[in-house]
């Protein structure tokens, strides 16, 4: 004995309702979750059917919810969320279809207040030297190297 304690399939699947009521999940960190118990196939189908039918998954819900949190909370940008999503095995077009939980303005002045406040902080560099560690901080938070560019750019005479 492994020292697993076992369950009936009813708690199992009461478990994994109590799992995806938690947060939001997505499919692959529910099959993962799965894993943690020793189910035939058809159990673990049965569990994903229900789940989906009850409306306690939803991969779409799981996707806006984790692009909300991911932009308004950690102010990650487009690139890293999505590159996260697409690790827990969400579709591309979902993806895109959800980015529209973002405000393009509130992406923008998010952008730029990061902008200001990582390039202030940097002293004793020349500008361009300010500059490129601005953009290759910003580009590791996922934001888009034109945007970052453009951001950048504002209120210099040209």
């Amino acid at each position: 004995m492994d020292g697993k304690k076992s369950y009936t399939f009813l708690e199992i699947k009461q478990k994994l309702v109590n799992y995806c009521v938690y947060q939001d999940r997505c499919h692959q960190e529910v099959e993962q979750k799965m894993r943690d118990f020793l189910l035939v196939p058809e159990a673990k189908e049965e569990i994903l059917l229900y789940l989906m039918q009850e409306n306690y998954l939803s991969e779409e819900r799981f996707t806006r919810s984790y692009i909300r949190g991911k932009f308004y909370m950690k102010s990650w940008g487009r690139n890293k969320i999505r590159n996260h999503l697409k690790f827990k095995g969400v579709p591309e077009k979902l993806i895109n279809n959800c980015f529209d939980e973002i405000d393009v303005e509130d992406y923008h002045q998010t952008l730029t207040k990061l902008f200001q406040q990582y390039h202030s902080k940097l002293k004793g560099l020349q500008e361009y030297q300010k500059k490129s560690k601005t953009i290759t901080y910003l580009m590791g938070k996922g934001f888009e190297y034109e945007e970052i560019k453009e951001v950048g750019n504002e209120g210099e005479e040209i």
